[in-house]
């Protein structure tokens, strides 16, 4: 079989209105040699990482073999026009060119036909998709006379198409947005890692965040490098709404960026089979009324904050029989949970999930794992808010209340993990601590605490105990809604 491929196409596209004319979004290529050159060692790095997990030798870690080393996913930059310059066509990517039926990749038209048949390779691994893509298109050609009874020049446009004249004078040109070729790539391929873009320009850094967070959910992005070309600002934007990397080095930026590929491109997850069913009514006995009113406080405390109409996070409870999990839905709106209700998952070995009437939040395999390593806990609730500032005296004085020793709860890192990834699910049970009062509990650096509880909990400590360390009324990665702080 042939090895997997991580293409990184670069550079700007242009989008023809006559022979000698067009609308273009200028771009050279250097983020995308950069990445290219950067995500190859991050990739061997995370291979030397997972082969010598348990086979030190003091601080040797032994070289990969040659099979090791072929499973290395294979880095392969593809330029557009605008970033190859007068440097030829390389071999790789006359081949690719041929297959996709294009003569080079200089046009959206060109773009889109090369995604097109990468997303039907099996190889693809992934695309970093760091190309300057031309935004608009041309609509419509006038003659710029006043009042002229028939202005009308033009709406085909193309280099097939007759040349303009400047001996003509002046003209005016409406043009619309151009379609996004982004979206196109994980609509069939959910398995493809996908990396977007977004520059903006003399934004704030929370403007900055929510216009790259909203390409990252429009796309399905797995990870978004947002950067402001006037404050030299980057971040990387995570699916789970965090930033990491906020700096104006490019280089720390990029490298960040691209050992979180490494990490994160080989994790694991589950994709859920979806049958009919009915969804159950949050008031319903078969949720506990301990869950309920803890849920029903977060929500109150405005802990589930929309973005573009659904709100991340979820919750959970163990259902009547082993492998059966009431849950949240995805891609809804929390707030509106009287409404929605949960649904119901079973869970078929570690690979396969059956769900009743909707998309469980992602989160379920999250829930799968801590209920078949934590028996004591029957409920679940995980929220993306930070901690308060747990140094106040009047927090430390709880201490003594919910801690076990010096024990508040479990802190794992985030991120290397998805949400929704086996991996993420393993690390946040194996993060849980018990904190006194039949509660556990683990804080996601970045993301946010699961915490856990059995049926029979008061809920009003875990009210308690949650109001003591997080603050509901903000949000990890910072807010999503602008003119908020």
């Amino acid at each position: 079989m042939e090895s997997r491929r991580f293409y990184v196409i670069t550079g700007g596209t242009m989008v023809h209105v006559a022979p000698h004319f067009s609308l273009c979004a200028p771009a050279y290529g250097k983020v995308g040699h950069q990445i290219a050159s950067e995500l190859e060692k991050a990739l061997t790095a995370q291979r030397v990482r997972e082969t010598s997990e348990g086979r030190r030798d003091g601080n040797f870690i032994r070289f990969l073999t040659e099979e090791e080393r072929a499973e290395i996913p294979k880095v392969v930059p593809v330029r557009t026009n605008m970033a190859r310059g007068p440097s030829s066509v390389s071999g790789v990517e006359k081949e690719l060119f041929d297959a996709a039926g294009i003569r080079f990749l200089e046009t959206n038209e060109d773009l889109e036909k090369l995604i097109d048949y990468l997303v039907l390779q099996p190889e693809t691994k992934g695309i970093v998709l760091a190309a300057a893509v031309c935004d608009w298109q041309p609509k419509r050609l006038e003659v710029d006379v006043p009042d002229y009874h028939d202005n009308h020049l033009r709406d085909e446009f193309g280099k097939r198409q007759e040349r303009l004249k400047t001996s003509e004078g002046n003209l005016r040109l409406a043009i619309s947005p151009a379609d996004k070729i982004i979206g196109k790539i994980r609509q069939k391929r959910k398995d493809i890692f996908l990396v977007g873009f977004k520059a903006t320009t003399g934004m704030s850094e929370q403007e900055q965040y929510v216009t790259g967070l909203g390409l990252l959910k429009g796309a399905s992005c797995n990870l978004v490098l947002a950067n402001d070309v006037h404050e030299h600002r980057n971040m990387v934007i995570t699916p789970e709404e965090a930033k990491y990397h906020v700096t104006k080095d490019r280089k720390t930026a990029v490298w960040g960026l691209c050992e979180m590929v490494a990490m994160r491109s080989q994790l694991h997850f589950t994709r859920s089979t979806v049958i009919e069913g009915e969804p159950i009514p949050w008031g319903s006995d078969a949720v506990p009324a301990n869950l309920r009113k803890v849920v029903n406080h977060l929500i109150a405390r405005g802990a589930y904050k929309p973005f573009q109409g659904k709100t991340v996070g979820h919750f959970a409870t163990r259902g009547p029989k082993p492998g059966i999990i009431y849950t949240s839905r995805r891609k809804t709106d929390f707030n509106k949970l009287p409404e929605d209700g949960l649904l119901r998952i079973d869970t078929v070995g570690e690979d396969q999930v059956v769900a009743h009437g909707a998309k469980p939040s992602v989160g379920g395999q999250s829930q799968r794992i801590i209920f078949d390593e934590h028996p004591d806990v029957d409920c679940i609730v995980h929220a993306h808010v930070p901690l308060r500032d747990v140094g106040d005296p009047a927090r430390q004085a709880k201490h003594g209340q919910f801690g076990t020793g010096h024990v508040l709860f479990g802190v794992q890192e985030q991120r290397p993990y998805e949400c929704g990834s086996h991996e993420c699910g393993r690390n946040a049970s194996e993060g849980l601590e018990p904190v006194g009062h039949g509660i556990k509990a683990v804080m996601l650096e970045e993301h946010g605490p699961n915490v856990c509880f059995s049926k029979d909990t008061d809920p009003d400590k875990v009210i308690e105990y949650i109001e003591t360390f997080w603050d509901l009324e903000a949000k990890t990665g910072g807010p999503v809604s602008l003119g908020t702080t």
